[in-house]
């Protein structure tokens, strides 16, 4: 799942979710074989969040906190059920027409919002419209939707009037979209929370105050969010028995609390607090014998992103690569991380997507395209200072504040001093929101981003580095990105293999040192029964999920 075009970008390793592999992570959460549901046991989770909720504006949300409780609480046109596959949301059906620029989705009509409204076409449109009116401020609604549905681009830069974006209502309960062009993974696309549709009186209403407190926002998902306020460390998801489906729905409460130290968030879980725990590093081998312990694969990708437009040293690409080659990432996932991660590459996850003929993985038809490698590190980087007539360098590292974040930006930083003679690094750790303020003012030389799938497609992890990316710019490597997301689009093969060519044109450009493909090693109780984890967008779906005991 993306931050906003820059946010996600900036959001580190720090955001500890994102989302997960769309193989076997499309798997529902595990749970021991001698389980069942118990209709007399509570139907309750209790949890650790590690962030506070940044935003429960749909149209504003660009981190994995904020998408998760948005995907608990609202649904789109569709939502993710198992195996990462969209199912019946607000939609009941749709047809495409043969060019497949013209979508029209059913609308269910018994549907409402959690104040009794019903949820329309109407409720769509303004949604859509908000995200990519320029007024709003929605960095997301720009990257989602721009290029994507008609005229969105246009409208968000000021050129036309939002009633001019390619989406109305033909009556309560049918939407028609047209698109720029035709959209191969449109419909996951929409499962996404940018898509969410938003009750229009409700929100003008509450003007200024809308989406900052429990009371300021309005359901139509599985739950409802209580108890929260912007800066909340705590707050519960309750069953919305209003929602279309609740008789699927079997949980009554979730509550959620925020813990951001491994060692509180352990002892919490081994008291019975907490219903699941992620592990770092230090507990890994202490708990991996527990039955209750799990790895999980996910497809978030930690990269180092150059400022090259602040940092002039940072332009020269011979100093970029010696910093990309210079840490040794089989290390830093065996030892720092312990925690299922993987050495990442390149940019496009491993066990992601697969092309179209002959079903092998993306990852592996390119291979490794940025390796661990201190010899040419060192000689690059000798190699780039001298073509800037300089011989040391100091750069500013933002790093996340979470205890993740902290331990592999010192790992890297490390590395990158004892590796690459005449360098010094300061670390600038910070909380999201902070980073996020960070990364807009250019305050940094190099962070760790993260980057999570948005939808099933590697366009996801590629069309990101096509602007507003550090300063980053291949007029080539963009015109294969647009190539395959145009005349290619109903060409899956082709375009499946220009997204190849366009991954090994970043890498020769050194725009980014890939890190680490994410992991999570968890101890999750085994009443913990139907959860899904999804390949993209919230990094967990709660709608299916129960409590369940031993027999």
């Amino acid at each position: 799942m993306k931050l906003s075009k820059y946010l996600f970008l900036l959001v580190v390793g720090l955001i500890l979710c994102l989302v997960m592999v769309a193989c076997s992570n499309e798997e529902s959460q595990k749970t021991s074989g001698n389980i069942e549901s118990d209709g007399n046991s509570e139907q309750a989770f209790n949890l650790i969040n590690s962030e506070i909720i940044t935003t429960m504006d749909s149209s504003l949300a660009a981190d994995e906190s904020s998408f998760q409780f948005l995907g608990a609480t609202k649904e789109g046109l569709y939502r993710l059920g198992d195996d990462g596959k969209p199912v019946e949301g607000i939609a009941i059906d749709h047809k495409k027409s043969s060019d497949g620029l013209t979508w029209t989705f059913n609308l269910r009509e018994n549907a409402v919002w959690s104040n009794g409204d019903p949820v329309t076409a109407n409720d769509f449109v303004y949604a859509w419209r908000r995200a990519v009116d320029p007024k709003t401020g929605s960095e997301y609604g720009s990257y989602m939707m721009g290029g994507v549905i008609k005229n969105a681009t246009a409208v968000n830069r000021g050129k036309m009037a939002v009633e001019k974006l390619g989406v109305k209502a033909a009556g309560d309960y049918k939407l028609v979209v047209e698109l720029e062009k035709p959209i191969p993974y449109f419909k996951s696309l929409v499962t996404f929370g940018t898509f969410y549709p938003l009750n229009q009186d409700f929100v003008e209403k509450q003007g200024k105050d809308y989406a900052t407190n429990s009371d300021t926002i309005l359901a139509n998902g599985p739950f409802i969010l209580k108890g929260w306020k912007s800066t909340s460390s705590s707050w519960d998801l309750k069953k919305n028995k209003d929602y279309w489906d609740a008789d699927t729905v079997q949980l009554d409460k979730l509550t959620f609390e925020v813990v951001k130290d491994p060692q509180a968030a352990v002892a919490l879980y081994t008291k019975g607090k907490v219903d699941r725990v992620k592990l770092s590093s230090d507990f890994v081998d202490k708990y991996a014998a527990n039955d209750d312990f799990q790895i999980t694969p996910e497809t978030s990708m930690r990269y180092i992103k150059f400022n090259q437009e602040t940092n002039k040293y940072l332009k020269n690409e011979n100093i970029r690569e010696a910093i990309a080659r210079a840490f040794n990432k089989q290390a830093l996932v065996d030892e720092v991380l312990n925690d299922g991660s993987l050495v990442a590459n390149g940019i496009v996850p491993k066990n992601f997507v697969y092309h179209p003929k002959s079903g092998e993985d993306f990852r592996e038809i390119n291979g490794d395209l940025m390796t661990y490698n201190v010899e040419k590190a060192k000689k690059l980087w000798k190699k780039g200072l001298k073509e800037e007539g300089i011989d040391s360098l100091e750069l500013v590292f933002l790093a996340g504040d979470s205890e993740v974040g902290k331990t592999v930006s010192e790992y890297l930083a490390n590395q990158l001093e004892i590796n690459l003679k005449g360098l010094s690094i300061t670390l600038k750790q910070a909380p999201m929101k902070q980073r996020i303020q960070i990364d807009r003012n250019l305050e940094y030389d190099i962070q760790i981003s993260s980057w999570g799938p948005d939808y099933l497609d590697a366009n996801t992890f590629l069309n990101i580095f096509l602007e507003d990316t550090g300063g980053y710019y291949n007029q080539e490597f963009n015109e294969l990105v647009n190539h395959a997301n145009d005349e290619l689009a109903l060409k899956p093969a082709k375009r499946f293999e220009a997204l190849l060519k366009a991954e090994k044109i970043l890498f020769d450009d050194a725009a980014i040192g890939p890190v680490y493909q994410t992991g999570r090693a968890q101890l999750i109780s085994p009443k913990m029964a139907g959860v899904i984890t999804n390949p993209f967008g919230p990094t967990y779906e709660y709608k299916w999920a129960h409590a369940a005991q031993k027999k």
